[in-house]
């Protein structure tokens, strides 16, 4: 589906809008294109941090149910799996992923967001899992649930169904801020200077440590932390770090490659 998911990229910021309006429902084309986008940033070393938006009224509503309705257990195999690889591909994209929510945030679409690494919400946003009120479980990116906001709390969200509204997604950690919804574009645009004004190598190596450590067993993660710290000598950047520091400037950061 042409332009399912549009790309606007300015200085090494890369936009991703979902253009599905109303309410951006997923669905195979709209799926495939999220997947083919990330994956296609992931090759090119100038991003150095992606926005997920949606258009319309919410962020994503989560699956069309007219999809949904109609599978057998092959084609529902099928859907999950092409779903997965989509937000596998935001998940572990080399470079710091904002989801910036509004409206609706729900199912698939907030598993999109919860692949993310930061989430800003607007005012008025709900956030949830309502899958087993319509007779199948909350998969995949579901499973970063509980190690973020507790085992009670990710059990009554996926069992129940019930959204939360972002005042309680703030207070129980599931996004970063909450802002009025005309403040949305701002807050997004202001996370995202934060990010990009930190030096773009090492960037990129937090971003890979922080999927490691999701995926790693303690060991493993803290032996991963050792070769990044190790890594980042070899791009020059602590040294610029620790000089602009020492003479009281800001870091000139050389441009990824």
């Amino acid at each position: 589906m042409p332009g399912a998911v549009r790309v606007e990229r300015r200085d090494g910021v890369v936009r991703c809008l979902l253009e599905r309006p109303p309410l951006n429902l997923l669905e195979p084309a709209l799926i495939a294109s999220l997947r083919a986008t990330f994956v296609d940033l992931a090759r090119d070393p100038s991003v150095r941090v992606a926005v997920v938006a949606g258009s319309g009224r919410a962020f994503t509503a989560g699956m069309d149910v007219h999809v949904l309705r109609d599978l057998d257990a092959a084609r529902a195999r099928a859907l999950i799996t092409s779903l997965h690889d989509a937000i596998a591909a935001v998940h572990a994209a080399p470079f710091p992923v904002v989801a910036s929510v509004h409206g609706a945030c729900l199912g698939a679409g907030f598993e999109l967001a919860l692949a993310c690494d930061v989430r800003v919400a607007a005012a008025g946003t709900v956030l949830g899992l309502p899958e087993v009120r319509v007779g199948v479980p909350s998969v995949i990116q579901a499973a970063l649930l509980p190690p973020l906001v507790g085992p009670g709390r990710a059990a009554e969200m996926l069992l129940t169904g019930a959204p939360v509204d972002a005042g309680r997604a703030l207070e129980w950690g599931l996004v970063n801020r909450v802002v009025a919804p005309e403040a949305l574009a701002a807050a997004t645009d202001e996370m995202v200077a934060a990010i990009a004004a930190a030096a773009p190598a090492a960037v990129r190596l937090q971003k890979e440590l922080i999927v490691r450590w999701r995926e790693s067993a303690l060991p493993d993660a803290v032996r991963a932390g050792v070769e990044a710290f190790a890594a980042a000598y070899a791009t020059g950047e602590p040294r610029e770090g620790a000089a602009a520091f020492l003479e009281k400037r800001p870091p000139r950061w050389s441009p990824s490659r």
